[in-house]
Parts: structure tokens; sequence; C-alpha cells
């Protein structure tokens, strides 16, 4: 079994598709299925189901998901910590909240760059869950994450404080007025939308209308126009508040403050790149505790 094969198997698992594979490898597609039925054969089992949408993962396909995602993550951890020299520099990929892409990363990331030039950056945004399932599979560095971090194969480290808030037309200017309004949100996985979704609830709301948008501008953009509320960090908004273009309403205590963490493998090998980017956190000294040197492995 070659970590070639594994890389195909991993894409057309991620992928369900063999032609959507392909493309993503860079590959053609004759290939790509010859690897796979090659696999198939010298492992005696079959790893997908093939139907008309594409394909799905066999039990056996499963099983060896989970061993293909440690292999080949850990040949490229194998490959960082042999490349690794002290002046960061190389491929560092990380993932973000678009809410923290918008207003916490741009600065952080100026700097940093300005401070380690060779460092080739790659960020990717998205909800919390995509971006912790895209760690645990070796295929982002780290994450910025709305919310607290307690999976078992991931180590955190405090970013940024965020002062949640709910956001409305100037109009309402009554927080049990707005909250009776339909709620526009990212889509699943978003912490701020499972928080804001649980504090109504526990108000004995259930909003019959969730409108979902695939960007932070379009929320913003919806709640300028008068479309309904939603939960956002103070920071995103306060140059629109400024403006008079939104209203801000204060929420309890109880959920009005939140953490962005910075999340990484506890497993996964910290690389000059990656722990000059720790370093630059504003809360980094929080865990001045447990510090990783660079170019260890994390317990």
């Amino acid at each position: 079994m070659e970590s070639a094969d594994l890389r195909v198997f991993q894409a057309v698992a991620r992928e369900g598709s063999i032609t959507k594979a392909a493309i993503r490898l860079g590959y053609v597609q004759s290939n790509v299925t010859a690897r796979i039925r090659q696999l198939e054969a010298e492992l005696g089992t079959p790893l997908f189901f093939r139907h008309n949408r594409g394909m799905t993962l066999s039990s056996s396909g499963k099983t060896l998901l989970a061993y293909a995602d440690k292999i080949v993550g850990l040949l490229d951890e194998a490959t960082k910590a042999l490349s690794s020299v002290n002046e960061p520099g190389g491929p560092l990929t990380i993932g973000s909240s678009q809410t923290a892409a918008a207003v916490r990363l741009p600065h952080l990331l100026a700097s940093y760059y300005g401070l380690h030039p060779n460092v080739l950056l790659t960020l990717t945004t998205g909800p919390t869950s995509f971006l912790m399932e895209k760690v645990l599979q070796y295929e982002l560095d780290g994450a910025f994450i709305g919310c607290q971090c307690t999976h078992p194969e991931l180590r955190s480290f405090p970013a940024f404080d965020e002062e949640l808030v709910i956001v409305s037309v100037p109009s309402v200017t009554d927080l049990e007025d707005a909250v009776k309004r339909p709620i526009l949100v990212l889509g699943r996985g978003c912490s701020y939308r499972d928080l804001l979704e649980q504090w109504l609830h526990s108000r004995g709301l259930t909003q019959s209308v969730i409108m979902e948008f695939g960007t932070l501008e379009a929320i913003l953009g919806g709640v300028t126009a008068g479309l309904g509320i939603s939960m956002l960090p103070h920071a995103v908004i306060r140059k629109l508040e400024a403006e008079g273009k939104l209203r801000a309403h204060e929420l309890p205590e109880s959920i009005r403050h939140v953490k962005t963490e910075f999340i990484v493998r506890k497993d996964s090998f910290m690389t000059g790149a990656l722990r000059a980017l720790i370093d630059l956190l504003p809360s980094a000294e929080e865990d001045a505790a447990t510090p990783l040197l660079s170019g260890e492995f994390v317990d």
C-alpha cells in the first residue's frame, strides 16, 4: 500500500466522486479509477459503494479512511519536521471564522507577514465545525474558532475576547422586540448561530423564520435592509453602528462574552512558522504555563 494511493483514496472519500477527486489532485480520471481499483484488489474488499450520485464509503472504506488520515498526516508532519529551520518559513495553512477573518486577522496577519516574509500563508474561512474537522484531518495547521474547544485531540490557545450583541436596524430600539424578528445566520456549524438559537430557546422563543446566508457581508446587508436580526461580535458592526445604519442590543452577562481560540492538533509538529503565529496572539501570554517550543511535538 503506497502513500500516494492513500492520498488518492482520501480525495475520493472526501469528494464523493472520481471526477471531483481527479480535479482536486490534478490527475486524469482514469488514473484515479485505476488506483482505487488496485487498492481494493490489494485489500480484498470494496472501499466504496457506487451509485448515480457518486461514491459512498463502505464500512471497510470508513475504517481505512481513519488510518489514512493518520498515516498521511504523519507523513506531512515528518516533511515539516525535517524541513523546519530556526527562521520561520515555508507553507502555513490556517483557518478562521468569517467574523475573525474580517475584523481580527487583518492586523495580526499583516504584523506576522512583516516579521516573517518567508512564510507562505494560506487562509481558509468556514464555520467552527468545518474548521475543527479540517484541523483534525491535518488539512489545516491551525484555525481560529469562535468558541471554547474541548475536543480531546485538539489544543487551544486564547486569541481574542469578543463582546456579542444582537444587531438590528436603528428603528428597533428594544431587545424584546428585536428577538421576535427573523434571525439571519450563517450555515450549520457556526458557533454564534448555535449560541443564538440556544439563548432564544432558553427564553421560550422559537423562531419560525431562519434565513441562512453564505457570508458575513450578506448578513450585515440583510440586517441593514431590515430583514431581521443577528448575533455578532460588537467589533464587527461598530463602524456601521457609528454611521447610524445598525443598532447593537446588549446581551445578558451570562452569554455576552466569548473567546476566539486558536486550535492545533495535540500531536502536530510545531514548526517555526506556526510557533511564531501563536506567539503573536494577543492572549498568548495566558498560555505561558505550558509553552510549546519550535521544533517540538505537542503532548
